[in-house]
């Protein structure tokens, strides 16, 4: 099996597991401890998690302070619902956890449009009375960059607060300039899942979701797993200090792969983009048949949260494209540990599957 979908998750980093071994042992370790126990090992479970915080705050700006959740869609609801705004601005292209957080708040919603290249423009009009406006750093199906430190600046100049969701951004790119609450999640920076983080620039209030026992200084009630810290911990650690070879690997995995796609449409812009995300079209291409062609290649036939739903991506709609041809676009994702081969080969097929077709 060849893995070509970075975008949905990314495989989990040998040195984050390792991060996580000692909170996973057995009774003998007393590695299972609770970290808000007051006895040693609930300390020493604590300290890493404290550990763990300290790491994912060093890829994020200094002058605020890390929320660990269970995931980054509950990032994005405490972001959204604990802020209780009562106009929110958000883009067309935002992930649903914003897009239906945002609906289901009970504020005015208005909609930040994007061009065909997947982009909201820099100088987006932000309505007088939003409280809150909020656009991702890279998109997760067509893999744009957004100016996000322009639109930061344009919501401070609105008197509203700017939430990024920086899934896709984080450990990759430097962290968004300007934003008032940041939303992470391990497993898009090759960590575990079932965790996630919010970072929330001081003096920013917030609302806790869940009420209980006051942990993460009474935003989010509940244990914390120690093994799902340290593992993010880890990852974001190794994410820190490979960011630019990271960047330098799929550069070329990019090139090569668009290459060999020679025919194909390329979804969004070419530039503002990371390069680990391919988003392609085929006019007439059978999206559905072609998976089933080639079941041993893990791609995607859209933005993974949505898939086996039957809707048609609405990032793909709000770039301009007909029901027709965003159902015939795939994309490829691709990160720190593709093998140039297996992707030559894994792009090869795809173009002679899809010439079966007669496309």
């Amino acid at each position: 099996m060849t893995y070509l979908d970075y975008q949905a998750t990314t495989p989990l980093a040998s040195e984050a597991r390792e991060a996580m071994l000692p909170w996973l042992a057995g009774p003998e370790a007393l590695g299972f401890a609770n970290p808000h126990s007051p006895h040693r090992p609930g300390r020493a479970a604590a300290a890493a998690v404290e550990l763990a915080r300290d790491q994912v705050a060093a890829l994020l700006p200094p002058g605020g302070r890390v929320v660990f959740t269970g995931s980054a869609t509950e990032a994005l609801n405490l972001a959204i619902l604990g802020r209780k705004p009562r106009k929110i601005s958000v883009s067309t292209i935002e992930h649903a956890a914003v897009i239906d957080t945002a609906r289901a708040s009970g504020a005015e919603v208005h909609t930040l449009e994007v061009g065909s290249s997947g982009l909201v423009a820099a100088n987006a009009a932000i309505p007088a009375g939003t409280d809150l406006v909020a656009v991702m750093q890279v998109n997760n199906e067509i893999g744009t960059i957004q100016p996000v430190a322009a639109l930061a600046e344009a919501a401070h100049a609105a008197g509203a607060l700017f939430l990024c969701d920086a899934v896709q951004g984080a450990g990759k790119l430097a962290a968004p300039e300007g934003a008032d609450l940041i939303a992470l999640s391990a497993h898009k920076l090759y960590g575990p899942k079932g965790i996630g983080a919010l970072w929330i620039r001081d003096g920013v209030e917030l609302a806790p979701l869940i009420h209980g026992g006051g942990q993460e200084g009474g935003l989010r009630s509940g244990t914390l797993s120690p093994a799902l810290c340290a593992g993010f911990g880890a990852a974001a650690k190794l994410a820190a200090a490979r960011m630019a070879a990271d960047n330098a690997h799929v550069v070329p995995l990019w090139d090569r792969a668009r290459a060999l796609f020679a025919g194909w449409t390329l979804n969004g812009s070419a530039e503002a983009r990371w390069h680990g995300n391919l988003n392609l079209r085929k006019d007439g291409l059978d999206v559905a048949r072609l998976m089933s062609d080639l079941r041993d290649l893990a791609f995607s036939a859209g933005s993974a949260c949505a898939s086996g739903s039957g809707r048609t991506s609405h990032v793909l709609r709000a770039i301009g494209l007909t029901d027709s041809a965003a159902k015939g676009s795939i994309r490829i994702g691709f990160g720190r540990y593709t093998i140039l081969g297996e992707l030559e080969d894994a792009c090869a097929r795809i173009v002679a599957a899809a010439a079966a077709q007669g496309v």
